[in-house]
Formats: structure tokens, sequence, C-alpha cells
């Protein structure tokens, strides 16, 4: 039974994390039908600028954060992390894709390959190549589950990724810009036929993408503690293929895909005592299920847009 709840606590939390940047993976590919690599390095970056600003708001020579302090300090860094990946999403695509957006489909893919060796290496140079210590945002405490521990921090990661996930999945299905988004994904020259701005769209898509991908990353940096410059590319490789396996274009594919990688690398973690074998699990379930299921748990066969 313990290992069984090290496993669910564990594949939750990790799933979480994944699914919030899988959710840009998907927006964007199923807007445009892009494969933004450079998605997990934006997450990086958010991460990145956060620290100072972390740093000046909680006293990191005290044992112990007040609460007041640790719910203002979170809100805030969420808030300007988010902000700031989605300016900076929003740059890349008006800059990078756009001009793309009519050219052989190679022409965006190699495009967005170095737009994210560019991040990648821009934070390596500005931060250093060592992992960067997260400032602590609340005080830690353990409790009982199951036969195992959770802490309140890998609560509040659930939490609010799945708040997140669950207010993406609203906008898009319920409101005006969310119609008009879905609209775009099935066919733009239509979509602007009726009126929609499709560059509109398409860059509130970047935005909203960048900022959940900002969002994320303070409440990875809470769970985990650190960030490094390559930690974006690692993250969103395991991101992306969550957004494969749940059905690439699809929100609710990306949280199922999430939460299944977290929960079968969790496992391996279990039985092999270690993430060794983390790469071959993963990518050995993916193939299984694109075998037999190409679109993925949630997609579906779609003829290719012209």
């Amino acid at each position: 039974m313990t290992v069984v709840a090290n496993i669910i606590v564990g594949g939750l939390v990790l799933g979480a994390l994944y699914a919030i940047i899988a959710l840009g993976y998907t927006m964007v590919y199923g807007i445009i039908e892009l494969i933004n690599f450079a998605h997990g390095d934006v997450f990086a970056f958010g991460a990145f600028i956060a620290i100072p600003v972390g740093n000046r708001l909680v006293n990191q020579n005290s044992f112990t954060v007040p609460v007041a302090t640790s719910i203002i300090a979170i809100g805030v860094l969420i808030i300007f992390a988010a902000l700031a990946c989605a300016i900076l999403g929003v740059v890349i695509e008006r800059v990078a894709y756009r001009p793309l957006r009519n050219a052989p489909r190679l022409a965006p893919l190699i495009t967005a390959i170095g737009v994210s060796l560019i991040l990648e290496n821009a934070l390596s140079q500005i931060f250093g190549g060592q992992s960067i210590y997260f400032p602590v945002l609340l005080t830690t405490s353990n409790y009982s589950f199951l036969g195992t521990s959770i802490s309140n921090v890998q609560i509040i990661v659930v939490v609010v990724a799945v708040a997140m996930m669950l207010a993406l999945d609203l906008f898009v299905n319920r409101t005006r810009l969310g119609k008009a988004m879905r609209a775009v994904a099935q066919d733009r020259e239509a979509a602007s036929m009726m009126g929609i701005n499709v560059d509109f769209i398409i860059s509130l898509t970047f935005f909203i993408g960048s900022a959940l991908a900002g969002a994320g990353a303070i409440i990875y940096g809470m769970d985990i503690q650190s960030i490094g410059y390559s930690s974006g590319f690692t993250l969103g490789l395991f991101a992306f293929t969550a957004a494969v396996l749940g059905g690439i274009g699809n929100i609710r594919g990306a949280m199922l895909g999430g939460l299944a990688i977290g929960l079968i690398q969790t496992w391996v973690d279990q039985l092999n005592g270690g993430t060794a074998w983390y790469d071959v699990a993963t990518f050995v379930v993916l193939v299984l299920v694109l075998v037999f299921r190409p679109a993925g748990f949630l997609g579906t066969n779609t003829p290719e847009k012209v």
C-alpha cells in the first residue's frame, strides 16, 4: 500500500507539472500545426527571472516563512512569471514564426529548434551553467497519506495545476475568444472570412500557452527547488511526449498524457530505485500507444490542413 501511495502522490505531482507545459505544445499545434520546441525554454526563462524577485519577497535567512508572506510571494511570482513568459511567447511568435506561416513546414520546424537553442544558450550565458536554487516560498509541512508522506508544497502544486488546467478548458470551450480559437484551429481561412482576426487569435494562443508555462515554472521551483539552463529542454521533451500521448491538439488529452507520463516515471522510479530508466519506459509506452492508436488517447484522425 505504501508503494502504491508513493506512486500516486509522486505521479500526480510530476504529471501535473508535465501537463501544464504540455498544454502550451498542444494549443500551438492545434492552431497552426507547429511544434514549438522553444516552449520548454520559455518555461525555464520564467523560473530564472522569478528567482531574484522571490529572493526579495522572502527572507532566505529565516527558517520559517509566515503564511501571509508565502501567499503574497507565490501570487506575485506566478503573475510576474506568467506575464513575462507570455510577452516572450508573443514576441517569439511575431518575430520567428509569423513570417514563416505559409512557408514549407520544415522551415518553421527548424526555426523553432533554433529559437530553443538561442534561449537555452542565452540562459546559460546570463545565469551560468550551474543549477540555481529557487527561493523557499513556503515552510514545508508533511502529512500522512495512505502510509506515505505528502507535503503542503506538493498539495499546492497539484491544486494550482488542476485549477489552471480547468480554467483553460473552460476558457477554450465556454468563452467567445475560446470559440474563435477553435474556429481558427479548424479552418483559418473560413474563420478569417467570418470576421475573426486570425493573427490576434494566434498571438493570444502563444500568450496563454506561455503564461501557463511561466506559472508552471513557479510551482516547479517550489517543488524541485532548483533550476538549470537545460531544465526547460528536458521538461519540454517529456511534456511534448505527454501532449503526443494524450493526442496533440487536444487540451484534455494533454492533461491526461501529462498525468500518464508522471505516473509511469514514478512507478519506474519505485521499481528500479532511481531515474535511470525514465527515458526508456516513457518512450516505450509512447511507441506502444502510437502503434495501436496513432492519434493518442483522446486525439482524432483528421485530414491534414492545406
